[in-house]
């Protein structure tokens, strides 16, 4: 199953503004109550977080390390791109989620995610035990307000929920032929050469690129490849290289065991001052102070 390689996720994100998207989330959150996003395959924070219909309970667990980890691997686990149907997972406290496919031929674009829903209603056994865990992990909240938001948390039946999940699988149907249309809109506004040298950018970030070599690989003259790189993305080839390698190094930042020098050289920087200077540039923080602020399990 291949995934679509959008850079900084640009196809989920016009997807996400158009107006059909936005009309079926307001139509799908009035009717279910739940929160719906549609987000890219690969992301590193709760996808609910700051919805109108996120659930307050889930809302307090983002607040601590260890319990905004546990959901991100709820996340995780209903994010393998090789399943062709729905994913549903259950996290520590009892509450579901779900998330459906949204592709363009074979090609994965995204998730819709819903969820944070149980399937039963909560007993008092349910919260001691979710509450002593949380107590256990460290967590700094009002235990009365805690109680409140998980006793009031929205409650579906499973058939409810299947039929839930199951208008999802409509809708993705519909934003899967929405996605081929805007690939070729890109495709037809952005010129071939151009589209190839993104492509070959991707596919050798790590090596030691100049223009010269990927004005060559797309068979133009380096002086016109800088002229339409510039005008077609809004940026020169070195700030769009950069960019590149930045994203990729925030997504290997996750692993606790790989030292910033060894992200530095793997995703294609020569040195690691260089490296910390455009990461700095780029993303606000140094990799250390990002690293620092991730969750992790």
């Amino acid at each position: 199953m291949s995934v679509i390689n959008n850079g900084d996720n640009h196809l989920v994100d016009k997807l996400s503004r158009s107006r059909i998207f936005q009309d079926y989330e307001r139509a799908f959150s009035g009717l279910t109550g739940l929160p719906l996003t549609l987000r890219p395959v690969e992301v590193w924070q709760p996808v609910q977080k700051g919805k109108a219909q996120e659930n307050p309970f889930c809302a307090l667990m983002v607040a601590g390390s260890r319990t905004c980890a546990a959901c991100l691997e709820v996340q995780r686990r209903i994010s393998d791109p090789n399943v062709s149907g729905p994913q549903t997972a259950t996290c520590f406290a009892g509450f579901t989620d779900a998330t459906v496919p949204v592709r363009t031929g074979n090609a994965l674009v995204g998730f819709l995610q819903t969820g944070q829903v149980r399937l039963k209603k909560p007993t008092s056994k349910d919260y001691t035990r979710t509450a002593r865990l949380l107590t256990e992990w460290g967590l700094k909240v009002d235990l009365r307000r805690l109680e409140e938001n998980y006793f009031h948390c929205r409650v579906l039946t499973t058939e409810q929920f299947n039929a839930t999940v199951q208008l999802l699988a409509i809708f993705a149907e519909h934003l899967s032929i929405i996605s081929n249309q805007v690939l070729v809109q890109q495709e037809n506004a952005e010129p071939l050469n151009i589209l190839r040298a993104k492509q070959y950018i991707h596919e050798h970030q790590t090596n030691d690129l100049s223009l010269g070599e990927v004005a060559r690989s797309v068979n133009t003259s380096t002086f016109y490849f800088c002229k339409m790189f510039k005008k077609t993305t809004g940026l020169n080839f070195t700030d769009y290289l950069s960019r590149v390698r930045i994203e990729k190094a925030k997504n290997l930042l996750i692993n606790p065991n790989l030292r910033i020098s060894e992200i530095a050289y793997e995703v294609g920087f020569q040195s690691l001052t260089h490296f910390n200077r455009v990461f700095r540039k780029l993303v606000g923080q140094s990799p250390t102070d990002y690293r620092a602020q991730l969750p992790h399990l």
